[in-house]
This record gives C-alpha cells, sequence and structure tokens, in this order.
C-alpha cells in the first residue's frame, strides 16, 4: 500500500468520524459506501475500511446488512461514569486509609514526565486522544496496587469510549484535560491524597458534562436531519 492510500484511508475515517460525531447523518440514516465514496471524492474501499473502524469504535452500528449512526445513550453514560469515579477515587483512598499502601512511584513518575510533555506540545483535538486519557487514568489506578480495581476501570472505560471521544474535539479540552492530569499526578507523588481526591473528582464530573452535552447536541442534529446519505 502506498503512502497516498494509506493517506486517503486514514482520511476518510477521520471525515466519517467527525461527520458521525456532530451529527450529520440522521437517525436510521443508512450509510451507503457508492454515495458516501462519491462525497467524500474517494473510492469504495477506503469508506468500507472506515465503516468497519467506526464500528469497532462504536460509533456506527451494523444492521440489516448496512450501517447506521449509532445514537448514545446518556442514562446509562452517567451510570457508568458513577461507576468509573467511584473505581478512581477508591484508588486514592485505599491509599489514603492504609499504614502499609503506597502509591507506586516508578508507575507515577513516568507519567507525570509524559503529561508535562503533552500540555508543553498539545496535541491536535482528535477523538482518537481518549486513548491518552484512558491511559492516565488506568495507570494512577494502577500505582494503587490493586490490579480488580484496575481490570474494572478498563472494562469501563471499553464501555464508554465511543461517547467519552466527544470531549476531546476542541483544543480547550486537550489543554485543559492534559493540565489537569499532571495536576492530579502531582499531587499524588505529593502525597497530598486529600487535595488529589477532589481534583480527580472534579476532573471526571466536568468530563461528563462536557460528554453529555456534546452527544446530546450531535443526536438533536441527527434527529433534525434531513438530508442524509440515503
Amino acid at each position: 500500500m502506498t503512502e497516498v492510500e494509506m493517506s486517503r484511508r486514514e482520511w476518510a475515517y477521520n471525515e466519517l468520524r467527525r461527520r458521525v460525531m456532530v451529527g450529520e447523518f440522521g437517525v436510521r440514516t443508512r450509510l451507503m459506501e457508492k454515495h458516501l465514496a462519491e462525497e467524500l471524492g474517494v473510492s469504495r474501499t477506503p469508506v468500507r475500511e472506515a465503516l468497519v473502524r467506526l464500528e469497532t469504535d462504536r460509533l456506527v452500528v451494523r444492521e440489516d446488512g448496512g450501517y447506521y449512526v449509532a445514537v448514545p445513550d446518556l442514562l446509562h453514560l452517567r451510570d457508568l461514569y458513577e461507576l468509573r469515579i467511584t473505581l478512581e477515587l477508591r484508588g486514592l483512598t485505599r491509599v489514603k486509609e492504609s499504614e502499609l499502601a503506597r502509591h507506586d512511584v516508578a508507575l507515577l513518575e513516568p507519567l507525570r514526565d509524559k503529561w508535562q510533555e503533552l500540555t508543553e506540545d498539545l496535541p491536535e483535538p482528535d477523538p482518537q486522544f481518549v486513548l491518552l486519557d484512558e491511559e492516565f487514568h488506568v495507570t494512577l489506578l494502577r500505582s494503587s496496587g490493586n490490579d480488580e480495581l484496575t481490570e474494572a476501570l478498563e472494562t469501563v472505560n471499553a464501555r464508554i469510549r465511543h461517547v467519552r471521544m466527544y470531549d476531546f474535539l476542541t483544543a480547550d479540552r486537550i489543554a485543559t484535560s492534559s493540565a489537569e492530569h499532571l495536576q492530579i499526578v502531582e499531587l499524588v507523588l505529593a502525597k497530598d491524597l486529600d487535595a488529589a481526591l477532589i481534583a480527580l473528582h472534579r476532573h471526571v464530573g466536568e468530563s461528563l458534562e462536557v460528554v453529555e452535552r456534546r452527544a446530546a447536541r450531535a443526536i438533536t442534529a441527527m434527529a433534525l436531519h434531513r438530508h442524509g446519505v440515503q
């Protein structure tokens, strides 16, 4: 595969993902390869591959032999966020409450260094930033020494990833999330767990508010859309 072909495939995926997430396709509008390829000015192969990737991302679903936009379930999302914050805060409180438990500095110091670099050279807005975000939270929890809590968080993350992508569509959210990650890990390294608990709780709560607002906006756009691909 040539670099041009790879670039075309990646562009088609990114462009279709953007259109899905801003609600450009109506609810129950079938996403047809031929029409999408014509709109994007590419062959059907990049579109076909993009739809498969979007299904993996859980942004589209395959039903009745075709692809349709997956509508976020915001009520279920709030329940899963509640579970997420319970798991993450427990990683801090278990160390705070125990004389024996300690956070693993060997995990936290590289994590701090990574997010220090990211805050100094912020990446462009991209829904895939969610993977870096997940890595931060999983590593932070793993550093508390409870593998079962960490595994449970990884499961929750996988279930809400497709909706959490809405949090990273703008530069301000990339910047805010990166700065807050750095603050949280620095507080944990300084053993100021009370302040870390407050910062972590606020961080996850703000993320939920942004995700709900943006996903709701996309759902409204889908419902009002009348000129999607038929």
